[in-house]
């Protein structure tokens, strides 16, 4: 793929209501409404969008574009653009077995009874939020506005259309939604994509990890996973990096078995975090500025921003990484220390659920600065070095890897043999072994490495192993693309991305990348880096002016966030003054900005939305929507959509929505049914904007999800 220009990422095998809620002081009313436009950036894809000039590799799809129109141009959104187009519980099993939870009852009467306890509970939670009241109505001046009529304030008539869509709207409000409480053997902990035992049976090996990989059921449940038994609302950041509370995760295995080395203990209603790790037990700040005094050059929060944490434990590593301004992409897999990555997000720890096993990790090539692994238990050096060419593929040229294993400081057999292994691989791999320290505090030592930063040793090497990939393998195609023990050349050409590094943090946050060229159009039909700087202006202004003052949103009470349709991370890079992390998440059939958003120092995830997240049940504060929905239910059930959006938000969560008036009506209404507060709703010419909050309701029917059992 042509730098700079934008492709899908398939895979080689892939198969308001009219009524504007705001809030009025005494007879003043603020002028909210002029902060909800949006005129051509809601992810969209203009006519006349420049297509990939290089012929289509083994691993890619053309690039449709489908041009929508956006709100009218009003302060706190973008100018004029002249390219728009108008008009659970228990411990584990010691034979891996999935235990049931002390909370978790076998039969339906016990879900029910749960159900009905939460139900009664999100009553007062609701009273609580909104004090008992109704959202106030907008007044008939402001209604028209919205309606482009000229009318008296007071007039004594209503219309035919307002009188006939309140009836409708009231009647699709009544049961259209029959939502029911997922029955399943992993209870409140449920991920579809990853509790599939029926796919799993038919899995003839589990020595690559197949196990542990997505394998989603035929169908996304449209079913609602319950609550932990005593639930409570999150711990604010930072103090939950420290203190949880128990009955959120009340897991006590990795307390147990990693007690002693400070990852996670158990003290009374809370689950607290003493900063340790296998390798940093002593405290993840002291083994953090140990790697930069040993390693100067990689100037944690300047030059390396955005690191890949290879199975994270509890994410403690990351957690403490933010104290020196870089933002770490944590994974662990599902498996018998299943609690880890649900820890780390309780905690407000980026992490994901993923496993390096057969295919590639979702993210695209040359994107993260350093990339670390603290005995993280990976078989780099078998099968040809496969899984530690998967992290050359990951890893910028230029950029470092942190090995922290017991072959670099340890001298018994096996890590001699491993580490001799080691040596020999990453030598054939070009990488540089630049650093070799021990840290006499915690006892332990690492590796660093460094990627190279031209195609020299390559070319001199005397084997080609392990050899370079074909021509036609895009290294930046990654769904359903199997792994493969090959490397790709490093870019050289300095208007190509991976040539250079990107500027010092936080300057790259801003500045559209170098290889972004004027000759190219953006995706909302701007050159490229005019494309980039308008985007980016544009949601500073709607953050600024709408999202931070206008929704009645505590931005205090978020932490962790999630762009469910980025374009270049404007939304992300907008809120960076705030305490979050935003995961920015680009669909499969999105344009492929991607490396955008790693290059400015953000990061993110490709996703499939007909699917499920690879997280746990309510993980996220806050997510947003900028025109994915209407996209998306060409192709998917969106009650579907929307019950996995209720199963990783959590209660008092907010969920942004801004598309066009009908989707924004169609979202409203499920919102409704799931008895979701409704804190904003707009509407303006053929573009809505919707706010809703997440309460603690779960139904009394219960939906029995077979394939987990």
């Amino acid at each position: 793929m042509a730098q700079g220009k934008y492709s899908r990422v398939d895979g080689k095998k892939s198969s308001c209501s009219i009524t504007a809620v705001m809030v009025v002081t005494g007879v003043c009313l603020i002028g909210i409404w002029m902060f909800m436009s949006s005129p051509v950036f809601p992810g969209q894809n203009p006519n006349g969008l420049v297509q990939d000039s290089k012929p289509e590799s083994k691993s890619k799809s053309n690039v449709s574009s489908v041009p929508t129109s956006q709100f009218e141009d009003n302060s706190g959104d973008l100018t004029e653009d002249p390219s728009r187009n108008d008009g659970e519980n228990g411990d584990r099993k010691s034979n891996g077995e999935e235990p049931k939870s002390r909370i978790e009852e076998s039969d339906t009467k016990a879900d029910t009874n749960e159900t009905e306890k939460s139900g009664s509970e999100v009553e007062k939670e609701e009273k609580k939020l909104e004090g008992g009241k109704k959202p106030e109505s907008f007044p008939d001046v402001a209604q028209s506005e919205i309606l482009k009529e000229s009318r008296p304030e007071s007039g004594a008539f209503s219309t035919q259309a307002a009188e006939s869509a309140k009836d409708k709207e009231s009647k699709r409000s009544e049961n259209v939604y029959k939502w029911k409480t997922c029955k399943a053997k992993t209870g409140p902990n449920f991920i579809p994509c990853l509790d599939n035992v029926a796919a799993l049976r038919n899995i003839h090996s589990t020595l690559h990890y197949e196990h542990r990989e997505r394998h989603c059921p035929a169908e996304p449940p449209t079913c609602l996973v319950r609550l932990p038994r005593g639930y409570k609302i999150p711990i604010r950041w930072p103090r939950s990096r420290e203190q949880i509370w128990y009955n959120n995760i009340p897991s006590t295995t990795l307390a147990e078995v990693k007690g002693h080395q400070n990852w996670v203990k158990v003290t009374g209603e809370y689950l607290t975090f003493p900063g340790g790790g296998t390798q940093f037990k002593n405290g993840a700040l002291h083994y953090i500025d140990h790697i930069q005094k040993s390693l100067p050059d990689i100037k944690w929060g300047k030059k390396t921003r955005v690191l890949l944490d290879v199975g994270c434990g509890v994410a403690s590593f990351g957690g403490y990484l933010f104290e020196r301004d870089v933002i770490a992409m944590s994974f662990a897999p599902k498996d018998e220390h299943e609690a880890q990555v649900q820890f780390a997000l309780e905690r407000g720890i980026p992490a994901i659920s993923a496993v390096m096993g057969t295919q590639r990790l979702p993210f695209p090539s040359k994107v993260f600065d350093a990339i670390h692994c603290a005995r993280c238990r990976v078989p780099w050096h078998i099968e040809g070095g496969k899984l530690l060419l998967e992290l050359n593929r990951l890893l910028r040229p230029g950029g470092y890897f942190v090995w922290s294993a017991t072959p670099v400081y340890r001298k018994e057999a096996e890590d001699v043999e491993i580490w001799k292994v080691m040596s020999k691989l990453t030598k054939a791999m070009c990488w540089e072994l630049v650093v070799v320290y021990k840290d006499k505090l915690n006892e332990v030592g690492a590796a660093i490495y460094k990627k190279p930063t031209s195609n020299e040793c390559y070319d001199n090497r005397q084997k080609n192993d392990p050899p370079m990939c074909e021509s036609n393998d895009d290294p930046d195609a990654i769904w359903n693309v199997e792994l493969e023990a090959c490397m790709h050349k490093v870019p050289v050409d300095s208007s190509v991305r991976g040539s250079n590094w990107p500027k010092m943090w936080p300057e790259r946050l801003g500045t559209p990348p170098y290889w972004l060229k004027s000759t190219d159009k953006g995706v909302y039909g701007k050159s490229a880096p005019d494309d980039f700087t308008s985007d980016y202006d544009h949601w500073k202004r709607v953050v600024s002016k709408s999202y931070i003052n206008g929704l009645g949103i505590d931005w205090s009470s978020i932490r962790n966030v999630m762009d469910m349709r980025s374009i270049y991370g404007g939304f992300a890079a907008a809120l960076r003054d705030l305490k979050v992390w935003v995961m920015n998440v680009v669909p499969l059939d999105s344009l492929d900005t991607l490396p955008v958003i790693y290059e400015r120092g953000l990061f993110g995830i490709y996703h499939n939305w007909c699917e499920s997240f690879s997280t746990y049940p309510r993980t996220y504060d806050l997510l947003h929507a900028d025109h994915l929905f209407s996209d998306l239910k060409k192709r998917c059930k969106l009650a579907s959509v929307i019950a996995e959006i209720d199963r990783i938000l959590r209660p008092e969560g907010k969920l942004i929505v801004r598309d066009n008036v009908e989707t924004i009506a169609e979202i409203e209404n499920m919102a409704k049914s799931l008895h979701w507060n409704i804190r904003m709703t707009y509407n303006k010419e053929q573009e809505g904007l919707l706010c809703v909050e997440k309460t603690l309701w779960r139904p009394t029917e219960v939906e029995t999800i077979e394939y987990t059992f």
